[in-house]
């Protein structure tokens, strides 16, 4: 899913990437929960989507158990994408580098939050209601 051809990280880039997930790329975003959000804390960079990454997992999971499915499969994968993304040590910027090497991270993660705005919303309201 991560060829190397492209290196410009931009809006095209994460939209050819969601575009290639599949039902095989979702499992292993979900199942590597524990590895993406230590990731996300460790770095200084993606830290402040603490919260958000948590958010962004309980629409994945929901969405696999069938409890919510009111969610278009773009955000399903790009939610998949960015955490897969994050998780490739050797991605377009390679996070071994100081400094740098979660700015590429960063830009994915923004992207996929810019694009899924409106279902993290919606998705919001439903455990709003379903908690009444």
């Amino acid at each position: 899913m991560f060829g190397k051809k492209k290196k410009e990280i931009n809006e095209e880039y994460f939209k050819e990437g969601v575009v290639k997930v599949d039902e095989g790329d979702v499992e292993l975003a979900a199942n590597s929960q524990e590895e993406v959000s230590d990731k996300i804390l460790n770095s200084g960079m993606l830290k402040k989507y603490t919260e958000i990454g948590k958010l962004m997992y309980a629409m994945l999971n929901d969405y696999r158990k069938g409890q919510y499915r009111d969610i278009p499969w773009f955000t399903i994968a790009a939610i998949a994408f960015s955490f897969l993304y994050i998780l490739n040590p050797l991605d377009v910027i390679p996070d071994f580098i100081p400094g740098l090497g979660y700015i590429d991270d960063f830009a994915i993660i923004t992207f996929a939050i810019r694009f899924i705005e409106s279902d993290i919303h919606k998705y919001l309201d439903y455990k709003l209601e379903e908690t009444k």
